[in-house]
């Protein structure tokens, strides 16, 4: 909705910093019209399977995340291993995912943080140089650790799954 621009850079800190709004413009505002506050709608692709799956996964975890033990299901996702457009590794089967808290799903996603196949967590040397607060230290905190796994082994995580995952983590670094 509001032009944003790059105002500076620090190359020694890799940081932009971030102008909102047109230069020089002094205030910036919402919009003032309904023409310029509006919607759009927009055609979206999802499973069909995926609201009873995603119950199927955290059920099998006892309703945590498996990398913080968080028990609110409102804020879990059956995250893929292997993403479901691998035709061959991609399946929707609880071995492929893992329940993950919205932070740790998107860092997952993100190569932030890696399983390896022996259910060990890695957090990426980006992240552990960082220092912010509480949130990336928890983050932090992960490396080394073990992830919580399912009650049942049939559940658990697959470990050619999660090696392939771990190889593209460790690729990213």
């Amino acid at each position: 909705m509001f032009p944003v621009f790059v105002s500076a850079w620090e190359a020694t800190a890799l940081k932009a910093h971030v102008a909102f709004g047109v230069p020089d413009q002094e205030l910036l505002a919402p919009p003032d019209n309904a023409r310029e506050h509006r919607y759009a709608l927009r055609a979206v692709k999802q499973r069909l399977h995926q609201a009873s799956f995603r119950e199927a996964v955290i059920t099998a975890y006892g309703g945590r995340c498996a990398l913080s033990g968080l028990p609110e299901s409102l804020l879990l996702d059956a995250a893929h291993i292997v993403a479901d457009k691998d035709e061959h590794l991609g399946q929707p089967i609880v071995p492929n995912e893992i329940p993950l808290s919205k932070i740790h799903h998107a860092a997952f996603d993100a190569h932030l943080i890696g399983i390896d196949p022996d259910y060990r967590l890695h957090v990426s040397k980006r992240l552990l140089v960082q220092h912010d607060g509480p949130m990336l230290e928890a983050l932090k905190c992960l490396d080394g650790t073990m992830i919580h796994l399912p009650s049942r082994v049939k559940d658990c995580p697959d470990r050619d799954r999660l090696a392939l995952r771990y190889e593209r983590f460790k690729a990213a670094a």
